[in-house]
């Protein structure tokens, strides 16, 4: 089962950055941003790799996701203004999200106030789900997108990083490309590996809020 999803994500985020370029970037970090589970820890990588290839460059990679982060962060923004909880409670297992996912997010939140919007960004997990409590709270706008953009922008840079990295030395070190056979293997085996652990956390969640 865990397999299948994995793949899935994977193929589909290949396919769509593959065929659409910066804008698919774009699209795939909203969906992400919208507390779809669809990890950057997937997206990115593959999107540094593109960097190493020439398609991208480092730093059009990391604003094209920022700017979906901030398209998703709006309608996620929007669904905990206007649905709160009960939003999630009703839908939220689709997606593989539960009440475990926003308490995280709403401790996160309480804690550390409207900068939660940025320091958040910078966290794994929270970061997906740290608009919901935003909206509603209803946290200025303009001071809300702002730590989004900021928040996000060097995870996404980092992420994006390692990947062009990692593609880079797949081209160099013959030692790794005998092990692998090609570059897309070992980008494959990345991207389900960070979606392994993804997918298990939000299922690990969900049986400790059961």
């Amino acid at each position: 089962m865990i397999e299948k999803i994995l793949a899935a994500l994977a193929s589909f985020a290949v396919a769509v950055i593959s065929a659409l370029g910066y804008p698919g970037i774009v699209l795939l970090m909203a969906i992400e941003s919208a507390c779809i589970p669809l990890p950057s820890e997937v997206i990115m990588p593959f999107a540094g790799y593109l960097v190493s290839r020439g398609v991208f460059t480092l730093v059009g990679a990391a604003t094209a996701a920022a700017i979906g982060e901030n398209i998703g962060a709006f309608i996620a923004y929007e669904a905990g203004k206007r649905g709160g909880r009960p939003l999630v409670e009703r839908y939220g297992h689709y997606l593989l999200i539960d009440a475990h996912h926003l308490e995280q997010a709403d401790r996160f939140f309480a804690r550390y106030g409207s900068i939660a919007a940025l320091i958040g960004r910078l966290l794994p997990v929270i970061r997906t789900f740290i608009a919901f409590p935003a909206g509603v709270t209803r946290m200025n706008r303009a001071k809300f997108h702002l730590y989004t953009t900021l928040g996000s922008w060097p995870w996404c840079f980092a992420l994006a990083w390692i990947g062009m990295k990692l593609g880079k030395a797949w081209d160099s070190d013959p030692r790794i490309k005998a092990a692998f056979h090609s570059a897309d293997v070992v980008i494959v085996v990345a991207v389900l590996l960070a979606g392994g652990w993804f997918v298990w956390s939000r299922l690990k969640g969900r049986r400790h809020g059961s």
